[in-house]
Protein backbone atom coordinates (compact mmCIF):
# COMPACT_ATOMS: atom_id res chain seq x y z
CA UNK A 1 0.00 0.00 0.00
CA UNK A 2 1.51 3.38 -0.99
CA UNK A 3 1.95 6.06 1.66
CA UNK A 4 0.88 9.65 1.04
CA UNK A 5 2.62 12.78 2.35
CA UNK A 6 -0.21 15.14 3.34
CA UNK A 7 1.82 18.25 4.16
CA UNK A 8 2.70 19.25 0.59
CA UNK A 9 0.46 22.02 -0.70
CA UNK A 10 -0.17 23.44 -4.15
CA UNK A 11 2.38 26.24 -4.20
CA UNK A 12 1.81 27.03 -7.87
CA UNK A 13 4.80 28.77 -9.53
CA UNK A 14 6.37 29.17 -6.06
CA UNK A 15 7.27 25.48 -6.05
CA UNK A 16 9.91 26.13 -8.72
CA UNK A 17 11.58 28.62 -6.39
CA UNK A 18 11.44 26.12 -3.52
CA UNK A 19 12.84 23.46 -5.84
CA UNK A 20 15.72 25.73 -6.90
CA UNK A 21 16.59 26.62 -3.28
CA UNK A 22 16.46 22.98 -2.20
CA UNK A 23 18.57 21.91 -5.17
CA UNK A 24 21.12 24.62 -4.32
CA UNK A 25 21.30 23.35 -0.73
CA UNK A 26 21.77 19.77 -1.93
CA UNK A 27 24.50 20.78 -4.40
CA UNK A 28 26.22 22.79 -1.65
CA UNK A 29 26.17 19.78 0.68
CA UNK A 30 27.59 17.50 -2.02
CA UNK A 31 30.29 19.97 -3.11
CA UNK A 32 31.47 20.88 0.40
CA UNK A 33 31.62 17.31 1.69
CA UNK A 34 33.22 15.90 -1.46
CA UNK A 35 35.90 18.62 -1.22
CA UNK A 36 36.81 17.46 2.30
CA UNK A 37 36.76 13.78 1.32
CA UNK A 38 38.97 14.32 -1.73
CA UNK A 39 41.41 16.50 0.22
CA UNK A 40 41.85 13.82 2.88
CA UNK A 41 42.10 10.97 0.37
CA UNK A 42 44.52 12.65 -2.03
CA UNK A 43 46.83 14.30 0.51
CA UNK A 44 48.98 11.56 2.09
CA UNK A 45 50.01 13.76 5.03
CA UNK A 46 46.35 13.80 6.10
CA UNK A 47 46.12 10.00 6.37
CA UNK A 48 45.89 10.22 10.14
CA UNK A 49 43.13 9.15 12.57
CA UNK A 50 41.56 12.58 13.05
CA UNK A 51 41.31 13.29 9.32
CA UNK A 52 40.02 9.79 8.59
CA UNK A 53 37.21 10.39 11.09
CA UNK A 54 36.48 13.78 9.49
CA UNK A 55 36.35 12.08 6.09
CA UNK A 56 33.91 9.49 7.49
CA UNK A 57 31.76 12.26 8.93
CA UNK A 58 31.53 13.92 5.52
CA UNK A 59 30.72 10.62 3.80
CA UNK A 60 27.92 10.13 6.31
CA UNK A 61 26.58 13.59 5.48
CA UNK A 62 26.45 12.59 1.81
CA UNK A 63 24.70 9.36 2.78
CA UNK A 64 22.04 11.05 4.91
CA UNK A 65 21.28 13.91 2.52
CA UNK A 66 21.02 11.51 -0.42
CA UNK A 67 18.40 9.55 1.51
CA UNK A 68 16.24 12.67 1.68
CA UNK A 69 16.85 15.27 -1.03
CA UNK A 70 16.24 13.34 -4.31
CA UNK A 71 12.78 12.25 -3.14
CA UNK A 72 12.03 15.69 -1.65
CA UNK A 73 12.99 17.46 -4.88
CA UNK A 74 10.75 15.14 -6.85
CA UNK A 75 7.82 15.80 -4.50
CA UNK A 76 8.23 19.57 -4.86
CA UNK A 77 7.54 19.32 -8.60
CA UNK A 78 4.97 16.55 -8.44
CA UNK A 79 1.19 16.94 -8.18
CA UNK A 80 0.86 13.68 -6.24
CA UNK A 81 2.93 12.75 -3.21
CA UNK A 82 2.75 9.00 -2.84
CA UNK A 83 5.67 6.78 -1.93
CA UNK A 84 5.69 3.00 -1.95
CA UNK A 85 5.73 1.24 1.40
CA UNK A 86 9.21 -0.37 0.90
CA UNK A 87 10.76 2.93 -0.23
CA UNK A 88 9.20 4.72 2.72
CA UNK A 89 10.91 2.32 5.12
CA UNK A 90 14.13 2.60 3.13
CA UNK A 91 14.03 6.37 3.71
CA UNK A 92 13.34 5.77 7.41
CA UNK A 93 16.29 3.38 7.58
CA UNK A 94 18.69 5.74 5.82
CA UNK A 95 17.79 8.86 7.82
CA UNK A 96 17.92 7.03 11.15
CA UNK A 97 21.17 5.20 10.44
CA UNK A 98 22.60 8.54 9.32
CA UNK A 99 21.81 9.91 12.79
CA UNK A 100 23.28 6.81 14.44
CA UNK A 101 26.48 7.00 12.38
CA UNK A 102 26.86 10.72 13.10
CA UNK A 103 26.49 10.28 16.85
CA UNK A 104 28.86 7.29 16.99
CA UNK A 105 31.50 9.04 14.87
CA UNK A 106 31.37 12.20 16.99
CA UNK A 107 31.79 10.06 20.12
CA UNK A 108 34.82 8.31 18.62
CA UNK A 109 36.27 11.67 17.61
CA UNK A 110 35.89 12.86 21.23
CA UNK A 111 37.96 9.87 22.35
CA UNK A 112 40.54 10.67 19.68
CA UNK A 113 40.85 14.26 20.96
CA UNK A 114 41.01 12.98 24.55
CA UNK A 115 44.00 10.76 23.77
CA UNK A 116 45.68 13.49 21.67
CA UNK A 117 45.45 16.12 24.44
CA UNK A 118 45.60 14.09 27.67
CA UNK A 119 47.90 11.26 26.54
CA UNK A 120 49.94 12.73 23.66
CA UNK A 121 52.92 10.38 24.17
CA UNK A 122 50.67 7.34 23.75
CA UNK A 123 48.62 8.73 20.88
CA UNK A 124 50.30 6.85 18.03
CA UNK A 125 50.45 3.59 20.01
CA UNK A 126 46.74 3.76 20.88
CA UNK A 127 45.30 5.21 17.68
CA UNK A 128 46.86 2.67 15.32
CA UNK A 129 45.50 1.87 11.88
CA UNK A 130 43.93 -1.32 13.25
CA UNK A 131 42.24 0.60 16.08
CA UNK A 132 40.91 3.25 13.71
CA UNK A 133 39.60 0.55 11.35
CA UNK A 134 37.83 -1.29 14.18
CA UNK A 135 36.29 1.94 15.46
CA UNK A 136 34.99 2.81 11.99
CA UNK A 137 33.56 -0.69 11.52
CA UNK A 138 31.79 -0.36 14.86
CA UNK A 139 30.50 3.12 13.94
CA UNK A 140 29.00 1.72 10.73
CA UNK A 141 27.69 -1.68 11.83
CA UNK A 142 26.20 -0.80 15.23
CA UNK A 143 23.51 1.62 13.92
CA UNK A 144 22.88 -0.58 10.87
CA UNK A 145 22.19 -3.68 12.96
CA UNK A 146 20.21 -2.07 15.80
CA UNK A 147 18.04 0.12 13.57
CA UNK A 148 17.76 -2.56 10.91
CA UNK A 149 16.15 -4.98 13.36
CA UNK A 150 13.76 -2.33 14.67
CA UNK A 151 12.73 -1.01 11.23
CA UNK A 152 12.21 -4.54 9.93
CA UNK A 153 9.97 -5.36 12.88
CA UNK A 154 7.82 -2.26 12.36
CA UNK A 155 7.62 -2.83 8.58
CA UNK A 156 6.09 -6.27 9.17
CA UNK A 157 3.05 -4.79 10.97
CA UNK A 158 -0.19 -4.35 8.98
CA UNK A 159 -1.14 -0.74 8.25
CA UNK A 160 -4.65 0.67 8.68
CA UNK A 161 -3.77 4.16 7.47
CA UNK A 162 -1.52 5.44 4.72
CA UNK A 163 -1.32 9.20 5.38
CA UNK A 164 1.80 10.78 6.84
CA UNK A 165 1.56 14.42 8.03
CA UNK A 166 5.23 14.95 7.18
CA UNK A 167 7.32 15.70 4.10
CA UNK A 168 9.40 12.55 4.50
CA UNK A 169 8.99 9.19 6.22
CA UNK A 170 9.77 9.11 9.94
CA UNK A 171 9.56 6.10 12.21
CA UNK A 172 7.80 8.08 14.96
CA UNK A 173 4.81 8.76 12.68
CA UNK A 174 4.76 5.41 10.87
CA UNK A 175 4.63 3.61 14.20
CA UNK A 176 1.17 5.13 14.75
CA UNK A 177 -0.28 3.72 11.49
CA UNK A 178 -0.47 -0.08 12.12
CA UNK A 179 -3.79 -1.71 12.95
CA UNK A 180 -2.35 -3.40 16.05
CA UNK A 181 -1.44 -1.72 19.32
CA UNK A 182 2.13 -0.37 19.09
CA UNK A 183 2.36 1.19 22.55
CA UNK A 184 5.03 -1.25 23.71
CA UNK A 185 7.05 -0.79 20.52
CA UNK A 186 6.75 3.01 20.80
CA UNK A 187 7.90 3.06 24.43
CA UNK A 188 10.75 0.63 23.71
CA UNK A 189 11.91 2.71 20.74
CA UNK A 190 11.94 5.90 22.83
CA UNK A 191 13.91 4.16 25.60
CA UNK A 192 16.44 2.85 23.07
CA UNK A 193 16.69 6.32 21.50
CA UNK A 194 17.29 8.02 24.86
CA UNK A 195 19.92 5.46 25.89
CA UNK A 196 21.62 5.67 22.48
CA UNK A 197 21.87 9.45 22.80
CA UNK A 198 22.68 10.03 26.45
CA UNK A 199 25.43 7.43 26.85
CA UNK A 200 27.54 9.00 24.04
CA UNK A 201 26.63 12.47 25.34
CA UNK A 202 27.88 11.68 28.84
CA UNK A 203 31.02 10.10 27.38
CA UNK A 204 31.80 13.22 25.35
CA UNK A 205 31.20 15.45 28.39
CA UNK A 206 33.47 13.18 30.44
CA UNK A 207 36.30 13.36 27.90
CA UNK A 208 36.09 17.14 27.63
CA UNK A 209 36.02 17.50 31.41
CA UNK A 210 39.35 15.67 31.50
CA UNK A 211 40.67 17.80 28.63
CA UNK A 212 39.64 20.94 30.54
CA UNK A 213 41.43 19.76 33.70
CA UNK A 214 44.59 18.96 31.73
CA UNK A 215 44.46 22.36 30.00
CA UNK A 216 44.18 24.16 33.36
CA UNK A 217 47.46 22.59 34.46
CA UNK A 218 49.22 23.35 31.19
CA UNK A 219 50.85 26.47 29.83
CA UNK A 220 48.99 29.13 27.89
CA UNK A 221 50.60 27.87 24.67
CA UNK A 222 49.40 24.34 25.41
CA UNK A 223 45.88 25.58 26.16
CA UNK A 224 45.85 27.47 22.87
CA UNK A 225 46.87 24.40 20.87
CA UNK A 226 44.40 22.18 22.74
CA UNK A 227 41.60 24.65 22.07
CA UNK A 228 42.52 24.85 18.40
CA UNK A 229 42.52 21.04 18.26
CA UNK A 230 39.20 20.54 20.02
CA UNK A 231 37.18 23.57 18.92
CA UNK A 232 35.99 22.14 15.56
CA UNK A 233 34.73 19.02 17.28
CA UNK A 234 33.03 21.04 20.03
CA UNK A 235 31.24 23.16 17.43
CA UNK A 236 30.24 20.11 15.38
CA UNK A 237 29.04 18.15 18.39
CA UNK A 238 27.10 21.14 19.76
CA UNK A 239 25.44 21.66 16.39
CA UNK A 240 24.49 17.98 16.24
CA UNK A 241 23.03 18.09 19.76
CA UNK A 242 20.78 20.95 18.64
CA UNK A 243 19.73 18.84 15.65
CA UNK A 244 18.91 15.92 17.93
CA UNK A 245 16.91 18.20 20.20
CA UNK A 246 14.89 19.38 17.20
CA UNK A 247 14.30 15.80 16.08
CA UNK A 248 13.15 14.66 19.53
CA UNK A 249 10.95 17.73 19.81
CA UNK A 250 9.14 16.58 16.70
CA UNK A 251 8.43 13.19 18.29
CA UNK A 252 6.46 14.99 21.02
CA UNK A 253 4.76 17.32 18.55
CA UNK A 254 1.07 16.85 17.78
CA UNK A 255 1.12 15.39 14.27
CA UNK A 256 -2.18 17.07 13.46
CA UNK A 257 -0.74 20.54 14.03
CA UNK A 258 1.91 20.60 11.33
CA UNK A 259 2.97 24.09 10.26
CA UNK A 260 5.94 25.81 8.66
CA UNK A 261 7.87 25.88 11.96
CA UNK A 262 7.43 22.15 12.59
CA UNK A 263 8.47 21.36 9.01
CA UNK A 264 11.63 23.45 9.36
CA UNK A 265 12.33 21.81 12.72
CA UNK A 266 12.03 18.33 11.21
CA UNK A 267 14.52 19.21 8.44
CA UNK A 268 17.19 20.72 10.70
CA UNK A 269 19.13 17.47 11.24
CA UNK A 270 19.17 16.74 7.49
CA UNK A 271 20.38 20.16 6.36
CA UNK A 272 22.40 22.01 9.02
CA UNK A 273 24.99 19.34 10.07
CA UNK A 274 25.82 18.29 6.47
CA UNK A 275 26.51 21.96 5.66
CA UNK A 276 28.18 22.95 8.93
CA UNK A 277 30.54 19.98 9.25
CA UNK A 278 32.59 20.60 6.09
CA UNK A 279 32.59 24.36 6.75
CA UNK A 280 33.89 23.94 10.31
CA UNK A 281 36.57 21.42 9.37
CA UNK A 282 37.27 23.05 6.02
CA UNK A 283 38.34 26.23 7.78
CA UNK A 284 40.74 24.16 9.88
CA UNK A 285 42.06 22.03 7.05
CA UNK A 286 44.13 24.78 5.47
CA UNK A 287 45.34 22.37 2.78
CA UNK A 288 42.03 23.09 1.02
CA UNK A 289 43.07 26.72 0.67
CA UNK A 290 46.56 25.98 -0.58
CA UNK A 291 48.44 25.89 2.73
CA UNK A 292 51.21 23.46 3.56
CA UNK A 293 49.50 20.28 4.87
CA UNK A 294 52.41 19.45 7.15
CA UNK A 295 51.77 22.66 9.08
CA UNK A 296 48.14 21.66 9.54
CA UNK A 297 49.14 18.28 10.94
CA UNK A 298 51.60 19.84 13.36
CA UNK A 299 48.99 22.26 14.65
CA UNK A 300 46.13 19.80 15.09
CA UNK A 301 47.80 16.46 15.79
Amino acid sequence: MPVEFTVFADYGPLRYLLFSLSLLIYITIISANVAIVLSVCLETSLHQPMYIFICSLCLNSLYGSTGFFPRFLMDLLSDTHFISFPFCFLQVYITNTYLGHELTLLTIMAYDRFVAVCQPLHYHSKMTFRTVLLLLIFAVLYPLCVLGFFVYHVSSLPLCENQLPRIFCTIWVIIKLPCVDTTVISIASQIIAVISVFIPLFFVLYTYLHILLVCRRGSSEFRGKALQTCLPHIVTFGNFCISLFCEFSMTMYNVEEVNTFSIALSLEFLIIPPIMNPLVYGLNLRVIFGQDPSEVCEELC
